[in-house]
């Protein structure tokens, strides 16, 4: 388990990004128009992990990025190739000096992932020495797999688009940043984190059907459900870090992109799209005209 593949990290650090507002959630995308009079900004809720049986895409993903000239996405994805980014990731979600992921759980939760990890031909200490964000995103990652439902997603997606056509990428957030909260998720509620992950494995089925089910048709009081309130109940105290102050910071990049000649698609994950202070409740409380299309 130790020498896990980049892209099953990548696709581990894309999974550790995963009330309702006063925006209409009976239209049929998730794709927003963001305007501040003639100027716009679009913005695509997105499935981070998304298998290759519900391509193509919505109509509105595809128009949208036709006539945009630049994607801007969470932050950069790394290429599977790139050997310095796995041993960076590695470093930032394995514990340090003898410390264990063992020693923060209590011996039911433990015991739980022993169980869980056999049928994989794995174990519970192998994953040990990696921090309870990891460990989570490759649980899931693991079902996704079995299930017949993995895949690289929309983000990875429209990367690739946007590399092969030679359209302009920029980021909103640095690599770094999202494998430091992923080193920090789940930490000082690591038995809870683990625990609640491993009751709700067996529903992941249905939940990531239904949650592409409610993103394809732009249902933001679904995707506020078995995203965002799903990720409170599971770790309560990550929520703030991985939602609450992500929001409010990309919002000063969203507002810069205003008054240029290019034309912007910010593609990011739903659930930052939805509930109580998301991404474009926070816009419209600045004054911006908030369009689902």
């Amino acid at each position: 388990m130790k020498n896990l593949s980049l892209k099953i990290v990548t696709l581990a650090l894309a999974l550790a990004c995963w009330s309702t507002n006063t925006l209409a959630s009976d239209a049929t995308t998730s794709v927003w128009k963001v305007s501040n009079g003639e100027d716009t900004v679009y913005i695509g809720g997105t499935i981070h992990i998304l298998p290759i049986s519900e391509f193509p895409l919505p109509d509105a993903f595809s128009t949208t990025y036709e006539k945009s000239d630049t994607i801007v996405l969470e932050a950069e994805l790394p290429a599977p190739t790139d050997l310095a980014a796995q041993r960076k990731i590695m470093a930032a979600v394995a514990y340090e000096d003898g410390q264990s992921l063992k020693d923060e759980l209590s011996e039911e939760t433990y015991g739980a992932l022993n169980t869980y990890l056999s049928a994989f031909g794995a174990t519970a200490d192998q994953v040990a020495s990696f921090k309870p964000g990891m460990v989570v995103s490759m649980l899931v990652a693991m079902e996704a797999q079995r299930n017949q439902l993995a895949g690289e997603g929309v983000d990875a997606y429209f990367n690739q688009l946007a590399k092969r056509d030679g359209k302009t990428r920029d980021y909103l957030e640095t690599l770094d940043f999202q494998i430091q909260m992923m080193a920090n998720m789940g930490e000082g509620e690591e038995d809870r984190f683990i625990s609640e992950t491993l009751t709700t494995l067996p529903e992941l089925k249905e939940l990531l059907t239904q949650t592409i089910k409610a993103w394809r048709n732009g249902d933001t009081e679904e995707i506020n459900e078995y995203v965002v309130e799903k990720f409170k109940r599971e770790s309560p105290v990550s929520f703030n870090e991985v939602f609450t102050q992500r929001n409010a910071n990309w919002v000063p990049h969203i507002e810069a992109m205003f008054g240029d000649e290019d034309q912007e698609f910010i593609l990011v994950g739903a659930g930052h799209l939805v509930g109580e202070g998301n991404v474009l409740k926070l816009l419209e409380n600045k004054g911006y005209k908030i369009e689902q299309l």
